[in-house]
């Protein structure tokens, strides 16, 4: 039988690219004060920015409950006996703990995998799109996990904020270091190390900014697949994958829009580029052994790890 592969909406997958692929997607919650709402079941990504940035409360987000994943696994048991199930990085939310305990808690026989995706939005797509096109060619649950373990640390990902406003307001930085931002007029960047965010710099302009974006395409090696993430600026990730297309083979470049559980601590005018890398021609993994800081040469910005508690 088929093998099903499952994800959470924090991977931030198109609808209709998840459906062609057969992934299911558990939604994340997003609570404005006293209202709850599953992520793009509930509530569509333009809604969700329109609140964030008229709504006097400033939301959060939390992981699918158990409850929510033994009710996947157990619909998908009925198709299959074996799943896999990608998630968030562990690191940030708890979403990947929720989907073990909802193995725990399905009443089937199904063999399941859950995947520590070490990686978000995407990062976390782009991993789970590798799975479900193995799954989709009816290789075994044993073929698709080794595959999985191999892209996991191939995933690079790096995004551009265009305020340091929606940081500040989730508690992740300070009010000394949000006002420096605004009167530097400066735009931070963010990217993956060891399953955490973490702070790769700061870009003077807009424009620059994308630039480092660019040049996460150009210094990669043996690129397999480009996601180019956007929570409000669909024009300027057009733009981008044009620009991308010069240098890399533009169908492979996928186009998404960034959901709640990390849009509430960018917020409008977030953008972020993930790709996959390929083991080189050497037998090497890419860029292994190569410290991020080395790849991302970047002005420091001392802001704590980003992380999601709630989510």
């Amino acid at each position: 039988m088929t093998v099903r592969i499952v994800t959470d909406s924090a991977a931030d997958l198109p609808a209709q690219l998840a459906q062609e692929l057969g992934i299911t997607v558990v939604p994340v919650y997003l609570r404005f004060g006293d209202k709850v709402y599953r992520d793009r079941v509930d509530i569509s990504e333009d809604e969700f920015y329109r609140k964030l940035v008229e709504s006097p409360v400033h939301p959060t987000t939390s992981q699918p409950t158990p409850a929510d994943f033994a009710n996947v696994y157990n619909k998908l048991s009925r198709e299959t006996d074996e799943i896999v199930s990608i998630h968030l990085s562990s690191k940030v939310s708890g979403t990947y703990n929720s989907a073990l305990q909802g193995r725990e808690l399905a009443a089937t026989g199904c063999y399941i995998e859950v995947v520590d995706s070490v990686s978000v939005s995407m990062g976390l797509g782009l991993i789970t799109m590798v799975a479900a096109r193995l799954a989709e060619a009816e290789a075994d649950l044993q073929k698709v996990m080794e595959e999985v373990k191999q892209a996991i640390p191939r995933i690079r990902l790096l995004g551009v904020f265009d305020t340091l406003k929606y940081l500040l307001l989730g508690g992740r930085i300070s009010k000394a270091k949000a006002l420096l931002g605004s009167v530097l007029s400066v735009k931070p960047l963010i990217t993956m190390r060891d399953g955490e965010l973490f702070p790769a710099g700061l870009a003077r302009t807009r424009s620059k900014g994308v630039e480092r974006l660019l040049d996460l395409v150009r210094n990669a090696l043996n690129i397999q697949e480009v996601a180019i993430v956007h929570s409000t600026t669909p024009d300027e990730a057009s733009s981008l994958r044009e620009r991308i297309g010069s240098i890399f083979t533009k169908e492979r470049v996928h186009l998404a829009r960034l959901g709640p559980a990390l849009g509430v601590h960018g917020g409008p005018g977030t953008l972020i580029l993930a790709l996959r890398e390929k083991i080189s021609s050497i037998g090497q993994e890419a860029g292994e052994g190569e410290p991020l800081k080395k790849r991302f040469s970047l002005p420091s910005l001392h802001v704590p790890k980003l992380s999601f508690s709630r989510c």
